[in-house]
């Protein structure tokens, strides 16, 4: 008999509150590193930026976001995706407070 479990579901064991931002590794190596990402109105701290050694594609998988970069903002919705060149600096400024967002973010 096989046991059914949501072990590996993207949408499984989202917390019903959210103090903070949800972030789980779900692969990692030598060269890439997957996470699930869950937001609820969470942005990113108001001083400084994400200026990472990786690049970053992200994938919005459900919910909505904007990312801010120095000059321009991207608007995200499910399915949208984007990839984020590596030391390109850049901040979440708006995830939607009533729904969670569930980002896929594949480090590269």
């Amino acid at each position: 008999m096989i046991k059914k479990t949501d072990e590996n579901n993207l949408f499984s064991e989202v917390p019903d509150s959210l103090d903070k931002e949800l972030i789980e590794v779900l692969l990692s190596s030598e060269n890439i590193k997957v996470e699930r990402i869950v937001s609820k109105g969470h942005i990113s701290p108001e001083t400084g930026w994400y200026d990472q050694d990786l690049n970053e594609w992200v994938v919005v998988i459900k919910g909505e976001a904007i990312i801010a970069f120095e000059n321009r903002e991207v608007s995200l919705k499910e399915g949208s995706y984007i990839n984020i060149p590596a030391h390109t600096k850049h901040k979440v400024s708006w995830t939607h407070p009533q729904l969670e967002t569930i980002w896929l973010a594949i480090h590269y």
